[in-house]
């Protein structure tokens, strides 16, 4: 199998080439990235020595012509990671958001429409959902109520990706997602930004009260449930994926400072974030039973990888600090 993977240089997606690749040895994958803030070529430069199995191309997924040019006749299906993801940064501005999550997204269903690519999976997230209370989980019956501007522009794709499957007949299949963890994920995440600021003894920025809680999915869970539904997965289905380890924000950032037997004094509470949802929960039971999805690794085993990873990997942390993110992370925190 031949796949074009979109946003293949950020946390998720590469994370899903490498199990891929590792996975399937006949299969070959072509990554197109425009490498904005979050994505980094770095991620995967190992694997440009293989290029009879990987392709990495810089380029965006709102450009017709190039997409069209790389969906040959060989490319037998698309994986959608592409988006501008952090929710911070779609409220200082929601237009990149709704450019590249919407706009983008519909052009490469239209391109793969043109070119009769036989599947296309689009990412998503659970935040297309809103909040929940105290009590219950999100369903794929669950009505879309998304409350920021990244979210909505999650929701907007998602809604495009149902109206291509019903007026075209379009084989798409939407995957959505509780909070990912785990290696090369950018450092303005909950996760790696509080590992960050405890090896370096700087104040921990916690949310409100940090009692928001989360579904935490350790990335190569989730990956894989990505390539159940690829592989398995009903045209015009929506599949949710979690991970079954609901944590509130303070709880993760103590599983951090434990780890790294740091004192707990490092937590900061910083004003709230305008729309912060209060609760997210995922029911995958429909993708348990109809693509036989499970996640494999609990929250605890899932952190020790995680944190190890960060330790053995200072040089990767070091170049993907630009100066753009730690002028955007100082401002953001500064103003709470």
């Amino acid at each position: 199998m031949k796949l074009l993977v979109t946003g293949g240089c950020g946390f998720i997606g590469s994370n899903f080439i490498r199990l891929m690749l590792a996975k399937h040895p006949d299969w070959s994958i072509v990554n197109l990235d425009l490498l904005t803030y979050a994505g980094n070529r770095l991620n995967l430069a190992d694997l440009e020595e293989n290029e009879s199995r990987y392709t990495f191309v810089q380029g965006d997924i709102r450009d017709r012509e190039l997409v069209l040019d790389l969906l040959d006749s060989s490319v037998d299906a698309v994986v959608n990671f592409a988006a501008e993801s952090h929710v911070d940064r779609s409220i200082n501005d929601p237009s990149p958001f709704v450019d590249t999550n919407v706009g983008g997204a519909q052009n490469m269903m239209e391109c793969a429409r043109q070119r009769r690519i036989g599947r296309f999976v689009h990412v998503s997230t659970d935040e297309v959902y809103g909040t929940l209370g105290r009590d219950g989980k999100f369903t794929e019956r669950t009505p879309l109520a998304p409350n920021s501007p990244y979210s909505a522009s999650k929701a907007g794709a998602d809604l495009m990706a149902r109206a291509y499957f019903e007026t075209y007949g379009f084989p798409v299949v939407v995957t959505r997602c509780s909070n990912n963890y785990g290696p090369y994920q950018f450092p303005e995440k909950l996760i790696p930004l509080m590992f960050l600021n405890a090896c370096a003894d700087k104040p921990l920025p916690v949310y409100g009260n940090g009692m928001n809680v989360r579904d935490w999915i350790y990335v190569d869970d989730h990956c894989t449930g990505v390539e159940l539904a690829l592989t398995k997965g009903l045209e015009g289905d929506v599949y949710n994926f979690g991970g079954d380890a609901e944590k509130t924000n303070l709880e993760v950032v103590k599983t951090v400072l434990a780890q790294l037997g740091k004192p707990e004094s490092l937590i900061s509470f910083v004003k709230d974030r305008p729309g912060h949802d209060l609760r997210y929960a995922m029911d995958f039971s429909h993708a348990r039973r109809e693509l036989g999805f499970a996640p494999s690794l609990d929250f605890t085993h899932g952190m020790q990888r995680t944190i190890q990873w960060y330790q053995d990997n200072p040089e990767w942390l070091k170049k993907v600090q630009s100066g753009e993110y730690r002028t955007f992370m100082t401002s953001w925190y500064e103003e709470r």
